[in-house]
């Protein structure tokens, strides 16, 4: 099963499903970003939306973009707020965003399936303002190390997706190559983590 497809499916349990790295993102996205006001945020994989009503919230416009449509029916269906516009998109191709039009781009749990983080980062160098934010979370290398990836229930059946290893330093250097520096870097534990490799990994860079 592809991953645009095993999205498809998981849509149906994302939200229902016990998955404690979902949680520990949701509550450190809040915890980093709250003190940031931003007038555009852009956020890819939005997935069923569970940080887009809240980056509403902060943000006069949101743009969440994901390639998967059953997540994103998901996503509308909850976040029924005028600032927020929703929008089918393949963020391994070139975004369909203007430049210099947002100050705020959120990207969580996404490039652990991405191959190339090189046009990821040159994208959203582009659509940024000078001083912008690029916010990443991601599953901590540490994990994938030990062969943890993304996967789900159906049927019965366990589900891993596709999943590609980027290491800090791979992060580092591709946000370097494209013109950010680093504002905060942090390890996350979920609190049943205890004695295990940290959970996430979250990166602040600034344009």
């Amino acid at each position: 099963m592809n991953i645009q497809a095993a999205y498809d499916t998981w849509s149906q349990t994302y939200d229902t499903d016990r998955n404690l790295t979902r949680d520990l993102d949701q509550a450190v996205t809040r915890k980093i970003l709250a003190g940031l006001s931003s007038r555009s945020i852009v956020e890819i994989g939005c997935g069923t939306g569970k940080n887009t009503l809240w980056l509403s919230q902060i943000a006069d416009s949101v743009h969440a973009i994901d390639f998967s449509q059953a997540m994103l029916e998901k996503a509308k269906a909850k976040v029924n707020s005028a600032n927020v516009t929703f929008a089918v998109g393949d963020i391994t191709k070139s975004w369909n965003c203007s430049d210099a039009s947002a100050d705020l781009i959120t990207c969580n749990l996404v490039l652990e399936h991405i191959l190339d983080l090189s046009l990821i980062f040159s994208e959203a160098s582009r659509v940024l303002v000078q001083g912008g934010y690029f916010f990443v979370s991601e599953l901590h290398p540490f994990r994938q190390y030990q062969g943890t990836k993304a996967n789900f229930q159906n049927n019965q059946e366990t589900i891993e997706i596709t999943a590609f290893t980027h290491h800090i330093s791979d992060f580092m250097n591709a946000a370097k190559r494209h013109g950010f520096t680093l504002e905060d870097f942090q390890e996350w534990w979920h609190e049943n983590d205890q004695s295990k490799p940290p959970r996430l990994a979250t990166f602040l860079f600034k344009r």
